[in-house]
Formats: C-alpha cells, sequence, structure tokens
C-alpha cells in the first residue's frame, strides 16, 4: 500500500482523527523503526519522530527487515503488539486510499487481534483508541481489528 501511493494521494485524510496519509506514513514509518531497535533488545524513542515522505515505502521496508531478522534470531519482543499496530494501520491507510483488505495476508491482522484483544481493556484504550465497535458480518481479519480498535468498519 504505501509503495503504491502518488503525491496527491499523501494529503487525504485517514480515519486517524487529524491525520492525513502523509502523517499515517510517517507514523507506520517511525513506528516500524522504534519496533526494530526493541525487537534488537534496545530502548525505543517513541517520540522520534522523522518525516519520511521521500521514500516512505523503502524507509518502512527497511525497518520491517530488521524486526523480521531480529525474529529470526530469537527475539522476545512482543509480536502481537507489533503486529496489531502495523494491521490497524495498515486498515486505516487502505481505507484513506479507497483499497480492499480482504487481498492482503490475513496473519498478520489475525496476530495483531488476538494480541490486542488480551492486552486493550476498555481501561487501557486511554486517547488512543475508541471504544470498540461492532464489526460487519463477514469482516475480514483488518477489519475486525481495525473494529476492534475503534474504527467504524462499514460493510
Amino acid at each position: 500500500l504505501v509503495g503504491g501511493l502518488s503525491a496527491e494521494q499523501r494529503d487525504l485524510p485517514t480515519p486517524c482523527a487529524d491525520w492525513t496519509v502523509r502523517d499515517l506514513t510517517n507514523h507506520l514509518v517511525n513506528g516500524s523503526e522504534q519496533m526494530a531497535v526493541m525487537a534488537r533488545g534496545g530502548e525505543p524513542d517513541w517520540s522520534s519522530l522523522s518525516d519520511h515522505h521521500d521514500n516512505p515505502a523503502s524507509d518502512l521496508r527497511q525497518a520491517a527487515d530488521e524486526i523480521v531478522a531480529a525474529f529470526d534470531e530469537g527475539t522476545e519482543a512482543p509480536e502481537g503488539m507489533i503486529a496489531s499496530e502495523l494491521a490497524a494501520h495498515t486498515w486505516d491507510l487502505a481505507t484513506a486510499l479507497g483499497r480492499d483488505t480482504g487481498e492482503l495476508d490475513p496473519a498478520l491482522a489475525e496476530t495483531g487481534h488476538e494480541f490486542m484483544s488480551a492486552s486493550l481493556t476498555d481501561d487501557r484504550r486511554g486517547d488512543s483508541f475508541k471504544p470498540e465497535q461492532a464489526a460487519p458480518d463477514g469482516a475480514n481479519a483488518y477489519e475486525r481489528i481495525a473494529a476492534f480498535a475503534g474504527r467504524k468498519v462499514v460493510g
């Protein structure tokens, strides 16, 4: 999804309040870079905010490769946390672009949803997550995690 972005699409709104596609892709890349640090056993700096407007797909791929390499080497980083962040925001991006998530590999979203549903209680939602919404009948894995994260998913 990130690799196919056009310059015009980067200013589109997303389901994330006050975020454009550019803001969302920056969040995805910055978050993935910090998750790679965490997966390597380092201390992530969640406040690190770089603008990845030149090569968001390449930057995201590099961070993802580092995360995968850390898992291949036996990291103890929470796979489900990483999967939930990436899956929920994949739905956000696909929705902003008018794309269907049904064509994406559901394993990421299923792993993320399992983690999120076990750890994101109502009292831990804070400002980042709205109350869980009902997923439509026949919702795919990305739609289910988005609804759990408080996004309004229409079928």
